[in-house]
């Protein structure tokens, strides 16, 4: 079934107002005073267009985890968020570190529609950490994996992190670290620092990530060599990724939207929807973190959407598992960073959410320019728009830190592959089955 819609009078990343042409899954026409008496016409008067969002940093959670997320409902929540792609980690049950699964995972997001599924394969086999997986197979699977990463568990051993990290040169492939010295890390419960020792939590020493980060940055130099870590949380892991960009380190980093608006002090709740790896830091890590994503020290910001069912959250905080929803409220977050601070603008919010996530995975079909030729994937939002977030989610879980605050901005059209997954800010029929 062909489609053409015809999207008038949007505000562009520029400031500039356009129409935009959508015929099957190509933008046909961009231009002011477009006619197309073929076209559904939708008027988006007041509403931004980027390129839809890319997320590296997805947990999907199937095969193995279905209770707390699938692949559908989780594409589903990324559609609500604006997302048209997004790259799933390995930790699912079986892991991702063979063909098979990673071919499984690319598979069941193709059946969804909602957006594009990359899946991660693991560094090492079962993400153990003692040999590596089959990187090659995974990169040359129908699926042609470029992400690696033992997420929720950090390659900890130097020698197959130098391994990995020059063997995926021969494919153009990235390591994605989670920096996180076990050692330093056994039995913490949240940040080291006043607020754990009033609570009597174990601390999380910020070192436990700067040393690996330091390490990482250095190999990937000894062997020029691409790594990009995860989830930045510390004002000195910033530091130590700023040197080494300025020494021409193949480096890239994220940041969370978590990271950027929520400190430890939340957790005196003792709520466990707080909970999450890294854990939430101070407001001084909260500004370092802000300014390097305005300075383009971070280049991206991932979600780490974490799913959990009810069970692993509403318990004694000790007994909860780490993690927190982000799909549905990354946009907002980063508009509140970047644009409502009146720091930094809507083409910094793309390269932030949509186009450096795609050069740093090699997406072919992802991240691109809102123009003639390039794959329909759009997001339009609503930059006027307040949100008080509630607990009802297109994800299947709930676990979500932003329930009752308000947030600016709303998604109200998705575009993926020239199909609305959004209309009109309700989850629309995947057309892509």
């Amino acid at each position: 079934m062909s489609t053409k819609y015809l999207f008038l009078n949007a505000k562009l990343a520029d400031g500039t107002v356009s129409d935009i042409e959508v015929s099957d899954d190509r933008i046909s026409a961009i231009g002011v005073g477009l006619e197309s008496s073929d076209a559904e016409r939708i008027d988006c008067a007041g509403l931004v267009a980027l390129p839809g969002f890319v997320d590296l940093h997805t947990h999907l959670r199937e095969p193995g985890f279905e209770q707390s997320e699938t692949v559908l409902t989780g594409t589903q929540a990324a559609a609500m968020g604006g997302y048209t792609a997004v790259h799933a980690m390995a930790n699912t049950s079986p892991v991702a570190d063979t063909a098979g699964v990673v071919e499984q995972v690319a598979a069941l997001g193709r059946e969804a529609g909602y957006a594009d599924v990359y899946p991660i394969g693991a560094v090492t086999v079962g993400l153990e950490g003692k040999q590596m997986a089959e990187l090659g197979a995974m990169a040359n699977s129908k699926a042609q994996v470029k992400v690696f990463s033992d997420d929720g568990k950090c390659v900890h051993d130097p020698v197959i992190m130098r391994r990995a990290l020059e063997y995926v040169k021969a494919f153009d492939g990235v390591i994605a670290q989670h920096a996180q010295e076990p050692r330093l890390t056994e039995g913490a419960q949240m940040n080291e620092g006043a607020v754990s020792a009033e609570l009597g939590l174990t601390g999380w020493p910020s070192v436990a990530e700067e040393s690996i980060i330091a390490r990482d940055v250095l190999l990937a130099e000894h062997v020029d060599s691409r790594i990009h870590v995860c989830h930045l949380s510390t004002a000195g892991s910033v530091e130590i990724v700023r040197w080494a960009k300025a020494r021409g380190i193949k480096v890239t980093a994220e940041v969370t939207p978590h990271h950027l608006l929520l400190t430890d002090e939340l957790v005196r709740s003792y709520d466990a929807v707080y909970k999450v790896n890294p854990p939430l830091r101070t407001q001084k890590d909260v500004e370092a973190l802000r300014e390097a994503l305005i300075d383009g020290t971070i280049d991206i910001v991932a979600t780490d959407h974490a799913p959990h069912p009810i069970e692993a959250k509403d318990c004694e905080w000790n007994a909860a598992a780490f993690g927190m929803l982000g799909l549905e409220t990354a946009a907002s977050i980063a508009q509140e960073v970047l644009i409502e601070s009146g720091r930094s603008n809507w083409s910094r919010l793309a390269e932030v959410m949509s186009i450096n996530p795609a050069k740093i995975a090699r997406d072919a079909n992802a991240g691109q320019a809102l123009e003639i030729g390039n794959v329909a994937n759009i997001a339009f939002i609503d930059p006027s728009a307040k949100r008080t977030v509630v607990a009802e989610s297109a994800s299947k879980s709930v676990n979500n830190p932003y329930v009752g605050l308000e947030l600016p901005g709303r998604v109200i059209h998705t575009v993926y592959r020239g199909y609305l997954t959004v209309r009109n800010g309700e989850l629309a029929k995947a057309g892509r089955n």
